[in-house]
């Protein structure tokens, strides 16, 4: 057990665990909704945007958390206004931002004599160096943020799955979306010093992604990623100091592979576990049904059974109801048969119907003149 219990005899390395367990638990709890709700691209836009800020403050001597914050508050903003003013897409205006902040950052740290010294340590970070301020800077910020989210778990919860019902339920989904954005910003800017703003994102989405595959509830999704989160931070630190890699780079790639991890052994599973996961399909399966065919709509009846009905024995078709019965048809009534003619008679010629005239006093062989009818 030297190996896993000799490096942490050391101050420093106490200190960055702690911190990075601090950090890992705040970005657990705050990363769930960013899984959730699907904020992964722009949790990675904040932690790109907070370079230009860093970078200031860091020429100038100011506190780079204060550098930070600001930075990334301009970028939360100038992706609503950009999305509402532009008329663009979310994403499209993420991306623009994101690529414009970075650039930004760049060109500031660039004024620098120790250009690639303060870009690397921004991008990168250094977990080995958390002061003692820094780790209370952390727990604080553990303490504020899971306060908010546990005081705002409903209007979050809403707006994740449906922001119309919040609408309905007068969550003011707007607003939540706001708290929600300042809470990643909040995580991402505060936990920045463990692994840097490139890869804080690893602690964002990792251990509630990992965790995700076990649990369905928000809760044990966000206790079970703030242990895996803090077993990737042990891991990355055993891996730094026995293979001299960069400790930030190391917990990103360990957190990373618990969810290579989790998914890999969530597959092998049966299906009946507990999880989000849905059963596997081929190619040759059919579609599935969707849910309101598979049950019966009507809850006072018991569903259908197919194999039970093929069981059952055929039933004749119920009769029909009896229609009106149909007058019947009347049918003429019969001829009256001729008298015959008397024999050497022939029958009398029939009568024809006179003309009148109305006009006066001519006819011709019994006719009516045409000029005087």
């Amino acid at each position: 057990m030297s190996w896993l219990l000799d490096p942490f005899v050391l101050p420093f390395m106490q200190r960055a665990l702690l911190g990075g367990v601090l950090a890992a638990v705040t970005c657990a709890v705050v990363g769930t909704w960013v899984v959730v709700r699907g904020m992964a691209f722009l949790g990675e836009a904040l932690a790109h945007g907070m370079l230009p800020g860093l970078a200031v403050a860091t020429l100038a001597g100011w506190p780079p958390l204060l550098g930070a914050a600001v930075s990334a508050g301009v970028m939360s903003v100038g992706v609503g206004a950009v999305s509402r003013r532009a008329r663009l897409s979310s994403d499209t205006a993420i991306g623009l931002l994101f690529v414009g902040m970075l650039a930004l950052g760049v060109v500031v740290v660039s004024r620098s004599r120790s250009f690639a010294t303060d870009v690397t340590a921004i991008l990168f970070g250094d977990v080995l160096a958390i002061r003692p301020a820094d780790l209370l800077l952390l727990a604080g910020a553990l303490v504020v943020l899971v306060g908010a989210c546990a005081v705002l778990h409903r209007p979050f919860v809403a707006v994740a799955f449906d922001p119309r019902t919040a609408a309905t339920l007068g969550l003011s989904p707007h607003l939540a979306h706001a708290a929600m954005v300042l809470a990643v910003t909040g995580a991402v800017v505060t936990s920045y010093q463990a692994l840097g703003s490139l890869l804080v994102v690893a602690l964002l989405l990792a251990p509630a992604a990992a965790a995700r595959q076990w649990t369905r509830r928000l809760p044990s999704t966000m206790a079970l990623g703030a242990a895996l989160g803090a077993a990737a931070v042990l891991a990355g630190l055993l891996l730094s100091w026995h293979a001299g890699t960069a400790g930030g780079a190391s917990i990103a790639v360990c957190a990373v592979a618990v969810v290579a991890l989790s998914v890999t052994a969530r597959s092998a599973l049966p299906d009946d576990l507990p999880g989000p996961r849905r059963p596997r399909r081929s190619r040759t399966d059919p579609a599935p049904i969707p849910h309101r065919f598979q049950e019966d709509p009507c809850p006072a009846r018991p569903a259908a059974d197919p194999a039970a009905r093929s069981r059952q024995p055929s039933r004749p078709a119920p009769p029909r109801w009896p229609s009106p019965a149909a007058p019947p048809t009347p049918h003429p009534p019969p001829r009256r048969p001729r008298r015959p003619a008397p024999t050497g008679t022939s029958p009398a010629p029939r009568s024809s119907p006179s003309r009148s005239c109305s006009w006066p006093t001519s006819t011709t062989a019994g006719r009516c003149t045409p000029w005087t009818c």
